[in-house]
């Protein structure tokens, strides 16, 4: 981390406070509460200045010595503001007893992070000038892309308590591989067994599985993952409150987590003997369209930040599908759903959909899903986003 010399520091303490400075008189009072989001907001750097924001405690408004005593239990207090657990991810900071301008004063260092946006309390603060508040949904994004960009995408990461044993060697040689790869790529192919998982990502090296590798391979991946799962509830009625008939939570790997075997039983087939000169047959709902919603949901879901479920409730007129994690990237509440939109959080997931054949083309699974409402003559489907949920409301034809 940058470390400033006094001259640095004295000239910060005589510029206007910016969104890289703040000062307090004392850690007094609800000065460790603005204490903290002064860290949060440093550390989310929304100006994207890429240079650490300086936090002096012992200085009054104007930049001069408030003469408070800097002591050990002092500098104790400020930091443990890294490792209370109030700011996450943990902030990279340095506290300091400095001299400056003839008095002891603590300087508390804040460097930008590498995984914004940070939160205090559960909120995100950010600084724009002498501004410090919270972040709407736009810096929050702008914050998001941030992280995308310096770090791998969270369905990469390594899960360190997990071994190589908890990834199941026969479906990686026997399902994964060759749904992969054609057959003459693997006959030529002489990489162990390990050089092969670290090359489909499914670990790192030293061999430790990643999200990836737990959710494609895992054994149990719902001992390191609990959301990754599918809520089912039938529930006769159309509110929540009215009677549950039929449930299953639906876990496992990518392949076993999607509770079709469960939704088919209760999509009736109907006859229609009068409409037209021959019989015809339609479903309550298009499978299709309830199959590209459901592997939506598994997609695009946060794995990271929640450890809800997919929830699939299916009410006498409707089936609602709730995704954990809103909209993400260039994706917003406003154009979700419109075509040619789309990004992904978890875009090595989608490759392992691909692969298994559970999802045909990136990006057209919206589409597809409101055209076989469409052709089975059920309402399109309503979309409902925030920056937490995406709510899908398929709609049971008239």
């Amino acid at each position: 981390m940058e470390i400033f010399s006094d001259n640095d520091l004295e000239t910060l303490l005589d510029e206007l406070e910016s969104d890289l400075v703040e000062r307090k008189q004392s850690f007094k009072g609800d000065t460790p509460k603005k204490a903290r989001q002064a860290v949060c907001a440093f550390a989310n750097d929304l100006p994207n200045h890429n240079q650490p924001g300086v936090l002096f405690i012992g200085a009054n408004d104007d930049g001069s010595p408030s003469q408070v005593p800097i002591t050990d239990e002092l500098l104790c207090s400020l930091a443990d503001m890294k490792t209370d657990g109030n700011i996450l991810p943990l902030p990279v900071l340095l506290v300091e007893k400095r001299n400056l301008k003839g008095a002891d004063m603590a300087v508390i260092t804040v460097r930008p992070s590498d995984m914004p946006p940070v939160k205090y309390s559960g909120r995100i603060w950010i600084r724009t000038g002498p501004r410090r508040a919270i972040a709407n949904a736009q810096e929050e994004r702008i914050m998001t892309e941030k992280r995308r960009y310096k770090n791998l995408p969270f369905d990469l990461y390594p899960i360190p308590i997990a071994k190589l044993s908890e990834l199941s060697r026969l479906i990686f040689e026997s399902e994964y591989l060759p749904a992969a790869f054609a057959a003459d790529v693997l006959e030529a192919n002489d990489r162990s067994y390990e050089e092969r998982l670290a090359s489909c990502k499914m670990i790192v090296s030293p061999p430790i599985p990643t999200v990836l590798g737990l959710l494609t391979l895992g054994k149990n991946p719902q001992d390191f993952l609990p959301g990754a799962t599918i809520q089912f509830l039938r529930i006769n009625g159309t509110e929540l409150s009215d009677p549950v008939v039929d449930e299953e939570k639906t876990g496992g790997t990518l392949a076993n987590m999607r509770a079709e075997e469960k939704l088919w039983a209760h999509n009736r087939l109907a006859i229609d003997i009068v409409s037209a000169p021959t019989d015809t047959k339609a479903y309550t709902y298009p499978r299709a369209a309830i199959q590209q919603i459901l592997y939506n949901g598994v997609l695009h879901r946060t794995y990271e930040s929640s450890n809800a479920p997919v929830r699939v409730y299916w009410f006498n007129d409707r089936i609602e599908i709730t995704s954990p994690g809103g909209p993400y990237g260039n994706v917003t509440p406003d154009n979700f759903g419109q075509p040619g939109i789309t990004d992904y959080r978890n875009p090595n997931i989608s490759d392992a959909l691909k692969t298994y054949g559970f999802i045909q083309a990136f990006g057209r699974g919206i589409a597809t899903a409101q055209k076989e409402m469409e052709k089975n003559g059920n309402p399109k489907i309503e979309f409902v986003a925030n920056q937490s949920t995406v709510l899908c409301t398929l709609r049971k034809k008239a």
